[in-house]
């Protein structure tokens, strides 16, 4: 094999390579649920619904996470799947922005919500009482327009 079709070779091996280590290949995220550099500075749109992380409430089995339930006391969150990141966000903390109230506050994200069992739509952030509170809202709304970013 000639030199230049060696090298030829072995750049496409690498970039094939890399394409199959990468966690964050276009088949696998669409680019309207990801969270860019740009979103984290002023924060990705999405529809807040609130959320039961204690046993026997409508949050369904233990978080995700830690496979624990939780007070609903803590500032809490679970993340529809394109968001939750195959559990990436894991006790990541999150910045939550009201629309309505323009107050922020801080959860700590346990579960996901899933979007590929019909369970959860793609844009969720769900959300404990403990949060909607924080953010001078009232549960009973059910849905509520919010930002959230990485912190």
């Amino acid at each position: 094999m000639a030199p230049s079709t060696k090298l030829v070779a072995l750049a496409l091996l690498l970039v094939s390579l890399h394409l199959l280590a990468s966690p964050c290949t276009a088949a696998r995220h669409h680019a309207e649920y990801s969270v860019s550099s740009s979103d984290s500075e002023r924060g990705t749109p999405a529809v807040m619904t609130v959320n039961g992380f204690e046993e026997g409430e409508d949050g369904g089995g233990p978080a995700e996470c830690d496979e624990k339930y939780h007070s609903d006391r803590d500032m809490l969150a679970a993340l529809s799947t394109p968001w939750y990141a195959g559990g990436r966000r894991c006790n990541k903390l999150i910045r939550i922005t009201s629309t309505r109230t323009g107050r922020s506050v801080e959860a700590r994200v346990v579960d996901e919500c899933d979007s590929r069992h019909g369970g959860c739509k793609r844009n969720i952030v769900d959300t404990s009482a403990a949060v909607w509170e924080a953010l001078g809202l009232d549960t009973d709304i059910g849905e509520e327009a919010v930002t959230w970013s990485d912190v």
